[in-house]
């Protein structure tokens, strides 16, 4: 298997745990340091990542690989994830792309943004009615 291959595999290993919240099969593939940017902040450190898996009330129902790109070290996806809440059984999809870096199998840095404000709205959790500033 080439390293893109490798690389390709622990990327989608990743994404799975937002469906199987597997803590394990996490660590195998996200190096402990990891360094994250994305919505206007950087941050570093696995735990940021499982507090994310782990997200309290929200359950991924599922999840579709819309697009992947691999080259090299970087693996780019663009996914969208359908989520329950599950204090009322809303449901929403929320689409995201992020780009990857991995070194030895395992991601070591990643950029993305997703679409936080419409899962929301769709989770009934904001009004539906625009925002004024």
């Amino acid at each position: 298997m080439s390293e893109q291959e490798r690389n390709t595999e622990a990327v989608l290993r990743y994404l799975r745990t937002f469906v199987t919240r597997d803590l394990a099969e996490l660590r195998a593939v996200v190096a402990q340091d990891v360094r994250i940017y994305g919505s206007g902040m950087a941050v570093r450190g696995r735990n940021f990542v499982e507090q994310a898996v782990l997200s309290p009330g929200l359950t991924v129902l599922d999840q579709e690989i819309v697009e992947l790109f691999a080259a090299g070290d970087r693996v780019v996806v663009s996914v969208a994830q359908t989520y329950r809440r599950d204090a009322t059984g809303a449901t929403a999809v929320q689409s995201a792309c992020k780009m990857y870096r991995l070194a030895q199998s395992r991601i070591v840095e990643f950029w993305g943004e997703q679409d936080l404000y419409g899962l929301l709205r769709g989770l009934d959790l904001l009004p539906d009615e625009p925002i004024r500033l």
